[in-house]
């Protein structure tokens, strides 16, 4: 997937927050195709905001993230108590003999929280995975889905969504993996959500400042 668009200022654009009319263009693009979009000050005010939208005791999916990880709302979902997390549940299985069980879960919780690598201001959200296993959920089979996305992942389209994906996500991850699991990180699943079909199922959380990668 490697595709030459240019960037002119280089990937230290893909780390910059985009511009309130941005974000504003971007918000009403996303609504425009079927996603409810609340556009929020901080990482703060969406751990808050994720709180209350979710009803205690729901069935909830973590993506893996390094947004929901810095924001507290990994912590919160998979410790915190409130909710029947899948993640710890998962983590705890053998990947061997109960795979099949995994992708279940995984597949269809009641709720599943987690980010992206780009937004485009047309309106797309684009999702990439080494493995896929986290995709699922997304494309349907969750009955609600709450995206928490940094005004840094804001691009003007999908071909610069991809150019981020390899130039910049792609490197901090294989940083990630190599670190947690001794390997690097691959684009090897991509996830392109280019409208919401059900009103109401899917949430972006567009907060104006940088958060995760």
């Amino acid at each position: 997937m490697t595709t030459s668009t240019p960037m002119p200022t280089g990937t230290e654009a893909f780390r910059t927050p985009a511009t309130a009319e941005r974000l504003e263009r971007t918000a009403a693009a996303l609504t425009a195709h079927g996603f409810t979009v609340e556009l929020l000050d901080d990482a703060a005010a969406a751990r808050t905001r994720v709180r209350e939208l979710i009803p205690e005791g729901a069935t909830v999916f973590t993506g893996a993230s390094e947004t929901l990880r810095l924001s507290g709302i990994a912590e919160d979902i998979n410790t915190g108590g409130r909710y029947d997390a899948v993640k710890p549940r998962i983590l705890a299985m053998d990947r061997t003999t109960q795979h099949d069980e995994m992708r279940r879960l995984t597949a269809s919780p009641d709720v599943i929280v987690s980010s992206v690598q780009a937004v485009t201001e047309t309106g797309s959200l684009v999702l990439a995975s080494g493995s896929g296993s986290q995709l699922p959920g997304h494309a349907g089979g969750a009955g609600r889905a709450i995206w928490v996305v940094g005004a840094q992942k804001v691009v003007p389209d999908l071909s610069t969504a991809l150019h981020r994906i390899e130039s910049h996500c792609l490197p901090l991850e294989t940083i990630r993996t190599q670190e947690a699991y001794g390997w690097p990180s691959a684009v090897n699943r991509l996830l392109i959500l280019n409208a919401e079909y059900a009103p109401g199922r899917g949430t972006v959380l567009l907060v104006r400042e940088a958060i995760g990668y």
